[in-house]
């Protein structure tokens, strides 16, 4: 790790009135704490719940406050695929001219470990003499369930993104421990999938109203088959698209909402499509209750920037405005109602999220909820897995067909796919061209890009990406993982840099 991410290992200065852990410098080691320390923490289930809430805090760092407007770390998740590209220039994301010393890398993979971070300590001490504090029932669960889902997810983003960061899974409590290897091949979703399948044993199946938007037992089984999906597509390991099956079979009370654009509103979250959702919101006393920012609570910040989407000409606050590609734009029966509810057809600006929209206390960003893991999403992973694994193509048309069927609503597109059809490539393709079209612009894309061409079913090339820009300089293998910033491997040689760099 990094020497910032390791001081987190020393010590944590808990705030009791927000539940935070903050990692020292060493200015400030040999001060005495003005508060309660990590020593005398953790001696009450409240306690812990604030600890819990403090991983999922750094959610807030991934899709704005610390990252500022022109500097979102969202834009990483979102410009590499072919559904979105920008009206500037040289937009390393997009033409893939990033390089170690990019900011928003070294930003984002930071701010991932110190997830990870805290949830190794929280598991630690649910673990430990600390967790016998608990007495209501299922909530150790829920804490350790809570702890492991969000280092799960974590460890699915960083495989995702560089592909052979390290692997920590226990606090660094020693100097032997600072210097972590790098990791090869899907350790890192391995450890993705190991978590994420313990998390669904222990996760409740629903919470209380108070505690809406936190992560179920549903949600694990939604991002563990997600996660054994982009396994099998990586490491061609078809036991894994059954296991898949069985995850997603276990999902509970999920459901397609009836009307497609509801997904993307302020009026409409944490509904019975959402698996899990990033809570947006105002600051500290706002309209999460449950959840704290990770600042000064006058200041801090719960929300999610869309400037880049903004419909009013220009990207807020100097960043770059955002559009759809016309690939996109073209992938689009022009009757079906999910192109108008994604984009505009007259100038492909996007309206996904930022049409029935409500901004934050400062007018910058949303108190929209992102949407990480919709049910939709989870319905054509289904379908992929079914196909892949050899199983019924009928049944596999069937998962698209529900996709389809709700976006069309009481008009006539998109039709159904034909039952009769039995040639599996074909049916493949349509489930890659129906998640571009149900996903488009929701930051999936190019996750999917990158396992379908590890997998060998698709040729990644510059035209591929069909973007406005003609300087689009793609290459294989090199940018099917990003850069590992040089924040790390300056600091810790057993991390090599990625092929390419």
């Amino acid at each position: 790790m990094t020497k910032s991410i390791i001081k987190l290992s020393f010590i944590f200065l808990v705030l009791a009135c927000t539940g935070i852990f903050n990692g020292c410098d060493k200015a400030k080691l040999d001060l005495l704490p003005h508060g309660p320390t990590e020593q005398s923490y953790f001696s009450s289930e409240s306690e812990f719940n604030k600890g819990v809430l403090g991983i999922y805090s750094k959610l807030t760092d991934f899709f704005w406050f610390n990252g500022g407007p022109g500097n979102t770390t969202v834009t990483v998740f979102l410009l590499p695929g072919d559904d979105i590209t920008t009206n500037q220039g040289g937009e390393e994301f997009e033409i893939f001219s990033m390089q170690p010393s990019s900011g928003r890398l070294g930003y984002l993979y930071s701010r991932h470990y110190q997830m990870i971070n805290r949830a190794n300590l929280l598991i630690q001490k649910i673990d430990e003499e600390q967790g016998k504090v608990y007495t209501t029932a299922g909530l150790k669960n829920a804490h350790k369930g809570e702890a492991l889902f969000l280092r799960g997810y974590a460890y699915y983003n960083l495989w995702n993104l560089f592909g052979t960061s390290p692997l920590v899974i226990e606090r660094q409590s020693g100097t032997d421990q600072f210097l972590p290897p790098g990791t090869t091949g899907t350790q890192l979703l391995d450890q993705a999938i190991k978590d994420l399948s313990e998390a669904a044993t222990l996760l409740p199946a629903t919470w209380d109203a108070a505690n809406r938007g936190r992560v179920t037992a549903s949600s694990a089984n939604g991002m563990l088959g997600k996660s054994l999906v982009f396994r099998a597509s990586a490491a061609k390991t078809q036991a894994d698209y059954t296991a898949a099956l069985t995850a997603f079979n276990k999902i509970t009370g999920a459901s397609l909402i009836p009307n497609f654009s509801e997904n993307f509103s302020y009026l409409t979250e944490n509904n019975a499509e959402s698996l899990f959702e990033f809570q947006s919101g105002q600051a500290f006393g706002g309209d999460n209750v449950w959840l704290d920012n990770d600042f000064d609570n006058a200041i801090g910040s719960l929300s999610f920037y869309w400037g880049f989407y903004s419909n009013n000409g220009t990207g807020q606050q100097g960043q770059s405005r955002f559009f759809a590609t016309t690939k996109l734009l073209n992938a689009y029966n022009a009757a079906d109602p999910r192109r108008d509810s994604t984009l505009n057809p007259a100038n492909r600006t996007i309206r996904k999220y930022v049409t029935v929209d409500k901004l934050n206390q400062a007018g910058v960003s949303s108190i929209n909820n992102y949407r990480i893991l919709r049910f939709a999403d989870v319905l054509l992973l289904k379908a992929e897995a079914t196909i892949q694994s050899g199983g019924s193509v009928v049944e596999a048309i069937g998962f698209i067909n529900q996709v389809r069927a709700r976006a069309r609503g009481a008009v006539a597109e998109p039709a159904n796919f034909s039952l009769a059809e039995t040639n599996r490539q074909t049916i493949m393709q349509w489930i890659m061209d129906e998640r571009l079209r149900e996903l488009a612009g929701e930051g999936q894309r190019w996750f999917d890009l990158r396992r379908w061409q590890m997998q060998g079913i698709i040729s990644l090339n510059n035209a591929f990406f069909s973007s406005n820009l003609s300087t689009v300089s793609f290459q294989l293998p090199r940018h099917l993982n990003f850069p590992i910033p040089s924040s790390e491997t300056d600091v810790n040689p057993n991390v090599p840099q990625n092929t390419g760099y």
